[in-house]
């Protein structure tokens, strides 16, 4: 038993570690407030990350950190406050979004939009205002994959489009203003410049994060988000074979060409379980997405197995974070989300974007 006072409990809430930063809840200024009252203690915190599937956990760690405080009676209080965190430089702040993350893979058929609507859907879930921008001009499926592809936009008041909403969050993409056969035989010119307006010509409201779908490739569409959106951050999604890898770690490459923060790679189709007996092989081989996060020096934020309901989930327009919100496929989505908002989150740490500890 120990003395309950301000030293002893910081000191003690020093020795818990957010495991999304890897950091110790009182050097990220993360604890908001320190009550000691008749020696009953509250402590508020604050993470400045979307986290509501991890607070109870987090909480159950602090509250056994101060077992031995003295207090008589420990109550922890978690919630997230998001703030904007900081962009390349040539690029001016949005109206209505404080964070942007590109999602790109640098090659297509490895699920980039699929992990991007899940990734979407894991931060909302999560507790987070959300908004996915459909980048890829030629060929948009986020329309067909949140299931409303068959509605257009509204008009807004002052002649902008408001976003499509679609399992509670804001979404824009070409595939809402042409019909879904219909090809866009158009010059990269005309590619750009429908981006843009796709962006600012919609109304997007209190958005915490946009998820931008990205299209493959780094040409024109993906020189211009890089450049003239301020984007906080990208997340790779590759497979692990080696062709994929290529072309992934040239997406990357694109990224820090222009200052923008990788927040982390995703390795998707990592394993295929067997539907009928359960035998997991790894068809695309094993590793390949860590081995590049490792050589990259970026975080590995997780592996996504290779399996069908994936795909039918967002064919259907029910992506499996929403289809099974307590799947074992759903958890992997929102832990990486929570990785990937985490380490956004640590970005201006060094400017004082936390809160400070206040002792009442």
């Amino acid at each position: 038993m120990t003395n309950l006072n301000q030293e002893n409990v910081e000191k003690l809430l020093s020795t818990v570690v957010d495991k999304y930063t890897s950091k110790d809840i009182v050097s990220t200024k993360s604890v908001k407030a320190i009550i000691i009252e008749d020696e009953k203690l509250n402590i508020e915190v604050v993470l400045k990350y979307p986290a509501s599937s991890y607070h109870d956990e987090l909480k159950k760690a602090i509250q056994e950190a101060l077992s031995n405080s003295g207090a008589s009676e420990v109550a922890v209080s978690i919630t997230s406050k998001i703030s904007s965190h900081a962009t390349q430089n040539v690029a001016n702040a949005l109206p209505g979004i404080k964070n942007i993350i590109a999602v790109a893979s640098g090659k297509g058929g490895v699920g980039k939009s699929t992990t991007s609507v899940n990734l979407a859907l894991a931060l909302h879930s999560e507790g987070a205002s959300v908004a996915i921008l459909d980048a890829d001009i030629y060929g948009p499926s986020q329309p067909r994959m949140l299931g409303v592809k068959d509605l257009k936009p509204e008009g807004a008041e002052n002649g902008n489009m408001m976003p499509v909403l679609a399992h509670g969050i804001q979404s824009m993409s070409i595939g809402y203003l042409v019909e879904e056969a219909v090809p866009m035989v158009w010059r990269g010119p005309m590619v750009t410049q429908a981006l843009d307006q796709l962006i600012h010509k919609t109304e997007w409201h209190d958005i915490d994060y946009m998820i931008i779908d990205m299209p493959p490739g780094t040409g024109d569409t993906q020189l211009t988000i890089s450049q003239k959106i301020p984007v906080s951050g990208a997340v790779i999604v590759t497979t692990p074979q080696d062709i994929a890898l290529i072309d992934a770690q040239k997406g990357l490459a694109m990224f820090e060409k222009v200052n923008i923060p990788i927040l982390g790679i995703i390795e998707n189709m990592s394993m295929h379980i067997c539907s009928n007996c359960g035998h997991a092989e790894a068809i695309f081989g094993h590793g390949g997405g860590e081995n590049m996060a490792n050589d990259s020096g970026v975080e590995f934020l997780g592996a996504l197995p290779l399996e069908i309901n994936i795909r039918t989930d967002v064919d259907e327009g029910t992506p499996t974070v929403v289809k099974e919100p307590d799947g074992k496929t759903t958890e992997i989505y929102k832990d990486i989300a929570r990785k990937l908002a985490a380490s956004l989150s640590l970005q201006n740490e060094s400017v004082g974007a936390f809160p400070n500890i206040t002792i009442e």
